[in-house]
């Protein structure tokens, strides 16, 4: 096991750098917010890093005590990364980083790659309150645990029971909300997305539709 890298600072910003400074660490963070995660789906899902790399970082995470690895039981019996506790704290870290650099995104470059979930973070910071929300874009579907304390705050695919709210919007739409240039609330008011269900969440967003003043709806803007 390699030593521990140290920027050996008296300084609380210094020591959390040494736990996830390095490259690909927050980005192993973003994806075991989905919950656990095989070795192969993680490098399905982080197109660029090598498989030293990822092995590498994983170890240190767990040397740290941000994620743990588990063997599933028969008929799975394979390995699954999750993160710990002091590991899902780190979401409202990558939540403040993602609205920080919503202006370094731009528009999506030829050589971008793009995974429909990678859109779950900037959906979560546009919705208020608690509920399940299935999400449909053009790359694929996934869902959001809006609201969540523990556990996943989002996976891939349709969404494991009745949602309180599904959205269907197109890409540009997404990427236009993801980049802080709409909010969630103009979206949904422009007819740009599709709103169903019967939860909270799901008539608080129709609601949005009419303009009805600051209390009308649940959604904060960007």
């Amino acid at each position: 096991m390699s030593p521990r890298r140290s920027y050996d600072q008296y300084c609380s910003a210094a020591r959390a750098l040494d736990a996830v400074g390095d490259r690909w660490s927050l980005l192993i963070v973003r994806e075991l917010l989905a919950g656990p995660r095989r070795y192969t789906d993680l490098h399905a899902d982080l197109p660029g890093v090598s498989t030293d790399v990822l092995a590498s970082r994983l170890k240190d995470m767990e040397r740290e005590g941000i994620s743990t690895r588990r063997r599933l039981p028969p008929p799975g019996a394979a390995y699954v990364y999750e993160l710990t506790p002091r590991g899902r704290e780190l979401l409202p870290v990558l939540q403040a980083l993602g609205e920080w650099g919503q202006a370094e995104l731009g528009e999506r470059r030829p050589t971008d790659a793009v995974r429909a979930h990678w859109f779950a973070l900037p959906l979560l910071r546009a919705l208020d309150g608690e509920g399940l929300v299935e999400v449909r874009l053009e790359e694929g579907d996934f869902h959001l645990h809006v609201g969540a304390e523990d556990g996943p705050v989002y996976g891939d695919g349709p969404a494991p029971g009745e949602p309180d709210a599904r959205l269907v919007l197109d890409s540009g739409t997404c990427e236009a909300v993801a980049r802080g240039e709409l909010s969630l609330t103009d979206a949904v008011r422009g007819g740009r997305v599709e709103v169903t269900g019967e939860g909270t969440l799901a008539k608080a967003l129709r609601e949005a539709r009419t303009p009805k003043g600051p209390t009308a709806c649940a959604v904060s803007p960007l």
